[in-house]
């Protein structure tokens, strides 16, 4: 059995790209697992990932984004960017199996962007292998509906502090 209280943090950055009329990119994980989610439904979620060591935060942001979306910086501009970081916690269950046991959750800095591209410039591909395989925009107020329950606090922090920005 791991011990949580001696896991560190995976430490990430996650991206709210917003389009023109004020709604969010999400995706559907291609590695969505029964496990993760305990059968509870769909989720869908914002870009997010790992920072490499060494990288900075924007650098990460906007890597991540091209990765999972296929949109790079032409056509998206960081409009702000989480005071703090916000952390969240794997449930038991997922202890240990999740990112080679390496970590408790995340620690994750978050930033919010305008897409001025066009819906043809995502492309879910852009990265091999692809980790969505579908993907739409959403309301920013059903974000929290719409994540595996245990990244809900998080997602609700994120649009607390975008909202007056979206």
């Amino acid at each position: 059995m791991t011990d949580l209280a001696s896991l560190p943090y995976r430490p990430c950055v996650g991206v709210m790209l917003v389009n023109a009329h004020g709604r969010v990119f999400v995706g559907r994980r291609i590695d969505q697992r029964e496990s993760e989610v305990d059968g509870e439904g769909d989720f869908w979620q914002m870009p997010q990932g790992g920072i490499d060591p060494g990288e900075e935060l924007r650098a990460a942001a906007f890597r991540e984004l091209a990765e999972e979306t296929g949109v790079g910086e032409a056509h998206a501009t960081i409009l702000a960017q989480t005071r703090e970081e916000l952390l969240y916690d794997l449930p038991d269950h997922l202890i240990g199996k999740l990112w080679k046991g390496k970590y408790r959750g995340q620690r994750q800095h978050w930033f919010l962007m305008r897409f001025n591209g066009h819906d043809d410039d995502i492309d879910l591909n852009a990265h091999n292998p692809a980790e969505f395989n579908a993907w739409k925009w959403a309301e920013a107020d059903h974000l929290p509906e719409l994540i595996v329950p245990f990244k809900k606090r998080v997602y609700r922090a994120v649009l607390e502090e975008f909202r007056a920005l979206i």
